[in-house]
Order: structure tokens, then sequence, then C-alpha cells
């Protein structure tokens, strides 16, 4: 059974995609027990078989992005009709959480997330928190950096004041 599912465009010249996605974060953290891999995996095929196209993970999402990555391995014609969305910036640890958005991160985490995922791109790479320490010029620098591996355009920072949003603008 698969749903008729609206799409919307992202952004004002982005592509057509489902209104409804998947945030996938709670299959692997923040939300109490989450089942075996077997279950999760489940949950995935369910979502595909109805129709949701939109998978949005992140780097910080414990093994989110391993998990999606062993469907993928499992489904592999099915990838090129999934929209990927990932986010980097935050790190978790037992102290709690740190945040990245320096270009070396920047570039480390989106390697790390192309292996993890086993895809060789990403159709949606954004930052999730910016550190408040690493100049916003020099994040977006090392996206626009990472074309070969995000669809272009497509590369985007979550999190940002104006102020930033304007810095973030001169960059590119």
């Amino acid at each position: 059974m698969s749903l008729s599912i609206p799409t919307r465009p992202l952004g004002r010249n982005g592509p057509l995609l489902p209104a409804i996605g998947l945030g996938a974060m709670g299959l692997s953290v923040f939300y109490g027990s989450f089942g075996t891999t077997a279950e999760r995996l489940a949950v995935l095929d369910h979502a595909y078989n109805l129709g949701v196209r939109h998978w949005d993970t992140a780097d910080m999402y414990l093994d989110n992005e391993d998990l999606i990555g062993q469907w993928f391995r499992a489904n592999p014609s099915k990838r090129a009709s999934i929209f990927l969305a990932t986010k980097f910036g935050g790190i978790l640890q037992p102290d709690g959480l740190k945040l990245r958005s320096d270009p070396e991160y920047v570039r480390q985490a989106c390697e790390k997330s192309l292996e993890r995922l086993g895809v060789e791109y990403i159709d949606l790479y954004y930052c999730h928190r910016v550190d408040g320490i690493t100049p916003i010029e020099k994040t977006v620098e090392a996206m626009a950096g990472l074309q070969k591996h995000v669809l272009p355009l497509l590369s985007r920072i979550f999190d940002l004041t104006a102020y930033n949003l304007g810095k973030a603008r001169s960059a590119i």
C-alpha cells in the first residue's frame, strides 16, 4: 500500500519533496527502547512501502546512519527514490553535547556519513547546530567544497541567526 503524499519544493528553486518525511532519530536515540535491528529495518521497509521517500538522519544519532546504510545495502535499487538528508554539528559525549562546525569537522563528518550510509551522495547535507566559535563563512566554505558528494546547492545550515545568515551568504 502506498500513500499519495503531496509534495513541496525545497526552498524557492529546489526539488519537489514529499511533504511527509521520516525523521529517523527515534530509531536509534532519545526516545527510550529502540527494538532489534530487524524491527528497526522493518520500520524502514514499512515507511518505504507507504511511499515515504524523504528520510532525515544525523551523524549524532548513534547507529542511525549505519542502520539506514544497512537498509540501502539490502535494497540498492531503492536508493535513487529516497531523498536522503543528514546533518552534522553535534557530537554526543558522556558529559553532554559537543558542537563542531569547523571546516575540518565538516569534511570529516561528511566522509564518515557517506561511509556509514553506504552511499555515493547525500541529497541534503546540513549543519544541525553551529558551534559559536567557527566563523560561519568558514563552515559555509567547507560545505561548498563538498559539492562532489552533496547534490549541488543543497547544503544548508540550520540554527542560524539573521546576522550569521548574512555572513554565510557572503561566503558563497
